[in-house]
């Protein structure tokens, strides 16, 4: 087996932190395809490749899991390794690290495919990516494993009237921005995530007013699953269906849906495991009964990616 290779350096930035005061999911994500853009230029499959073929490497699954919070200012490795190929398409490893401490910040398990922006069409690896590919090969360490997340077989894409007909929530509602694309004109990674994440207080309003006075409680995703279902373009309208899938006596696992909202048609599927936070003392605490209760009531039997 292969050593992992270094796809990607840099540092966490004051603006790509949240209220929580560490380095948002969304970036992560957005770190996550910079990496996975420099392997494709390790393997042949970069911006040149790109330009001649009109396809790329891009993501059709994400398993993700958190395992430290990183702050402004600390700098950031990822490294990468691959752990299976197919004719069209790679499973990729990426390992985000904090080069200052050698802690692991992130793991990530990118299911990878060879496709032109907007068409459904997967194509095949040249026989030199391939070989490249396997060449990097490696065995999935331990703490890339699934821990609150059941990596099951995708199911059926929704429909938003499935959304609606299980009393799933409205909370996210707007359009595709220039900001918000690659180089295509196509919804970047970071921003599937940017828009799940940003949409969970309005999931958790109930929660929110009956900790209303708990003034140093706050949340944080400990793992994600991501299932890309397409790629719309600037202008188009997003919404997004959310409901919670289940609650344990620490964690509350939370699903989400992505349409386009004119032909209501899936574009993401997603469930996340998070925790309630101790501002103060910087650990996940026990979901106080108020807030059980509060999730309780918007629990979605059934729900799957």
């Amino acid at each position: 087996m292969s050593k992992l290779v270094e796809v990607y350096r840099n540092s966490v930035q004051a603006w790509e932190c949240d209220q929580m005061g560490h380095l948002n999911v969304q970036f992560y994500l957005d770190k996550a395809a910079s990496g996975t853009a420099v392997l494709a230029q390790n393997l042949g499959l970069g911006p040149d490749f790109t330009q001649a073929e009109g396809a790329r490497l891009q993501a059709r699954e994400h398993h993700i899991r958190f395992h430290r919070e990183q702050r402004a200012g600390a700098p950031l490795l990822i490294q990468a390794g691959v752990l299976g190929t197919r004719q069209n398409g790679l499973t990729v490893y990426l390992e985000l690290t904090n080069p200052a401490t050698a802690e692991v910040a992130a793991t990530f398990v990118v299911e990878t495919e060879l496709a032109r922006p907007g068409s459904a069409e997967r194509l095949h690896l040249p026989h030199r990516a391939l070989d490249r590919a396997e060449a990097l090969q490696i065995d999935l360490p331990d703490q890339g494993k699934p821990r609150g997340v059941e990596l099951y077989a995708p199911g059926p894409a929704p429909t938003l009237e499935n959304a609606e007909s299980q009393g799933m929530r409205q909370t996210y509602l707007g359009p595709v921005l220039q900001n918000m694309c690659c180089q295509d004109d196509r919804l970047a990674d970071r921003s599937y995530m940017a828009v799940i994440s940003d949409a969970v207080p309005n999931l958790l309003t109930d929660v929110r007013g009956a900790l209303a006075e708990a003034k140093n409680i706050g949340g944080a995703a400990l793992e994600y699953r991501l299932v890309y279902h397409s790629r719309p373009r600037v202008g188009d309208i997003l919404c997004l269906r959310s409901g919670i899938k289940a609650l344990g006596h620490k964690t509350y696992t939370l699903g989400h849906w992505l349409f386009d909202y004119s032909t209501g048609e899936a574009i993401a599927t997603a469930e996340a495991v998070a925790v309630m936070f101790d501002l103060e003392e910087r650990r996940a605490i026990e979901l106080p009964p108020q807030a059980r209760s509060a999730l309780e009531r918007i629990l979605v039997p059934g729900f799957s990616v």
